[in-house]
């Protein structure tokens, strides 16, 4: 019985059934609405195969004889097909009518530096679907270009029109993709974001100190940027001689809602309720976030692609690059959030965000009891607040955004018996 529990257990609460087997076609961003009418022609079509199975099945059996061991299997095999294609739990219209788009960076696809509930969406999908994001850095090419570290050819032709052609910019220099629209999210709802695939899209990456910010403030109160190499065959990239960083385990810093409309636009800066700037090393491929919605069609923007960071992010950057994601977005009305949270295939994720890192401390321990409480209702608020002192491990997410941040990880494993 404890083993059936423990099973029960790690398996993903927060989530719908996932749409594994579901028929997706491609799509391109360019003409999104001829593309769903299209991509439903498609997916209808490939019922056929069905019928004509059934079809067939039926001359094929009466040539062979109900009565026969050919016969019935052939109806048995029939009927089990029919039944996956009527069940609405295996093949939902959902599933069914889920887009596949793939969204590159450009001057007309990305926002630099803000947030904001006004922005015009670039992009509009549904729950269900699934989006192939590509992002560009925050670095003029010319600074990669002047140091020689990598050749110019190595730089997309779409960073350089973005630094030539974007004028209008936010309080920070995030360059975000987006954003985009999901039908049907509302202000109280939750966005739930699965991060299906990230791989490195450029060869290069960087990372820069700027005067009194980062951890030290006082004590680098100079400028430092070194354009680093990338070898993405062999996942790894030289920082300083003798000194090879892994970056086998990319992630974007910057994934966010817009605010609440009364907020108007804000800096990409520093993370909040609406997520943005988190910086989190941990939400790699193969994780999901979960983000408060504040504004309608919540308008998801990603960014500040990492090849690789230290949790703490001390000095004010990560190696910066080029990151290409796979995303899948379920609009979730049974769920209430105010903070952002997480999962991994091992860990439930909370977060807590404030200037002050013990504040920031307190949210996520608070959280996390709240987390507890609700997932298992038979822990006290005094055992969820054990739990958190001897199983969550607490990690300094990243103290250079103005807005500090903590993750707290709580095993799935021990919840054996619950």
């Amino acid at each position: 019985m404890w083993y059936r529990r423990a099973t029960a257990n790690r398996r993903d609460f927060f989530r719908t059934p996932a749409l594994s087997g579901t028929a997706i076609a491609a799509r391109s961003i360019k003409a999104p609405a001829v593309a769903r009418v299209q991509g439903t022609e498609v997916k209808l079509g490939a019922l056929h195969p069905v019928s004509g199975a059934l079809s067939s099945c039926g001359e094929q059996c009466r040539s062979t004889g109900p009565r026969t061991v050919e016969g019935r299997a052939r109806i048995a095999v029939a009927l089990l097909i029919a039944g996956v294609v009527a069940a609405p739990a295996v093949f939902s219209p959902r599933d069914a009518l889920s887009a596949e788009y793939t969204l590159m960076p450009s001057p007309q696809t990305v926002h630099i530096g803000h947030f904001s509930a006004v922005l015009k969406p670039v992009l509009t999908i549904n729950s269900g679907d699934i989006v192939t994001i590509e992002t560009a850095t925050s670095l003029d090419p010319v600074e990669i270009d002047q140091s020689g570290a990598v050749p110019p050819s190595v730089v997309p032709e779409y960073q350089r029109a973005i630094h030539r052609e974007v004028k209008d910019r936010g309080p920070s220099g995030h360059v975000l993709t987006g954003p985009i629209f999901v039908n049907g999210a509302q202000p109280g709802d939750t966005l739930e974001v699965r991060i299906l695939e990230i791989d490195l899209a450029v060869d290069y990456g960087y990372n820069r100190q700027r005067p009194y910010t980062g951890a030290l403030p006082d004590e680098f109160p100079g400028v430092f940027q070194r354009i680093i190499p990338i070898d993405r065959k062999a996942k790894a990239a030289q920082v300083a001689p003798g000194v090879v960083v892994p970056v086998d385990r990319p992630f974007f810093g910057v994934m966010g809602v817009a605010p609440t409309p009364a907020m108007g636009r804000i800096s990409t800066s520093p993370p909040g309720v609406h997520t943005g700037n988190i910086d989190n090393k941990d939400l790699v491929a193969g994780t999901t976030l979960f983000m408060p919605v504040y504004a309608v069609g919540a308008l998801f923007s990603v960014g500040d692609a990492h090849a690789a960071q230290g949790q703490g992010e001390v000095d004010l950057s990560a190696i910066e690059t080029g990151n290409r994601g796979k995303f899948q977005f379920m609009l979730r009305k049974d769920m209430k959030l105010t903070w952002p949270r997480a999962e991994t295939p091992t860990h439930w994720m909370v977060m807590g965000l404030n200037p002050n890192l013990e504040e920031a401390m307190k949210i996520a321990v608070r959280e996390t009891i709240l987390f507890l409480t609700q997932r298992f209702p038979r822990l006290s608020r005094e055992e969820a607040y054990m739990i958190a002192s001897v199983a969550v491990d607490y990690h300094v997410t990243q103290v250079v955004d103005g807005t500090k941040g903590i993750h707290g990880m709580i095993p799935k494993s021990i919840f054996f018996a619950q």
